[in-house]
């Protein structure tokens, strides 16, 4: 998938590079790629959830047989998470 059409493409899009990604950078990044568009945190969270979905697995090509497909953690020092998406058994690591 190459184009983005809604918000839950547009957070894949950023999560598929396996990097660890706040709210906020996806915040930042999706305003930068959307000219401008706004998507709080709610959403954000919305859309991550959405990913989990067996209906997003499949359109995105998630592997099933990971229980959850994105991994979270603590911010050191902070209430906030860090998320990435794990695109396969071998990506599952022990934090």
């Amino acid at each position: 998938m190459s184009k983005a059409n809604s918000l839950t493409d547009y957070v894949f899009l950023c999560l598929k590079d396996g990097s660890w990604w706040t709210f906020w950078e996806l915040q930042k990044t999706i305003k930068e790629k959307t000219n401008g568009k706004f998507y709080g945190e709610p959403s954000i969270s919305a859309a991550i959830r959405n990913i989990r979905k067996d209906q997003y697995r499949a359109r995105y090509k998630i592997d099933s047989s990971i229980e959850d497909p994105i991994e979270r953690k603590r911010i050191a020092f902070s209430k906030g998470y860090k998320y990435r998406l794990i695109d396969s058994l071998e990506g599952v690591k022990n934090v």
